[in-house]
């Protein structure tokens, strides 16, 4: 689906609810306005509506922007918590992959690697 890039980029998820009619340029707004971050740094923004049943990413691919966009059928979506008040949290690659995937953030143990 997302294919092995992510793995070189940073992750970073909007905390806070987003309209889901927003397109490339109202996202992009979001990310220079809110997270003060610079939408064309090829880092992936991550958004969700209230319901937690859409979620969009923006990234810039060095020649354009790219929204993938993915409504669930049935089911939310689960973040990690968040106690911070920061407007971003940034996710591990593994980590949007379960969310994307239905997989309880809760329950998933992660086995020790070396980094």
């Amino acid at each position: 689906m997302l294919g092995g890039w992510l793995s070189n980029v940073r992750l970073y998820l909007y905390n806070g609810y987003t309209d889901m009619r927003k397109g490339f340029n109202g996202l992009s707004g979001l990310v220079n306005n809110e997270l003060d971050s610079n939408p064309l740094s090829g880092d992936v923004f991550i958004f969700v509506n209230r319901r937690r049943t859409l979620i969009k990413l923006l990234v810039w691919d060095k020649s354009g922007f790219v929204i993938y966009y993915k409504r669930l059928e049935s089911g939310t979506f689960q973040f990690p918590e968040s106690n911070s008040e920061a407007k971003s949290l940034e996710l591990p690659r593994e980590d949007l992959m379960m969310i994307l995937e239905g997989i309880d953030l809760q329950s998933a143990k992660k086995r020790k690697r070396y980094l």
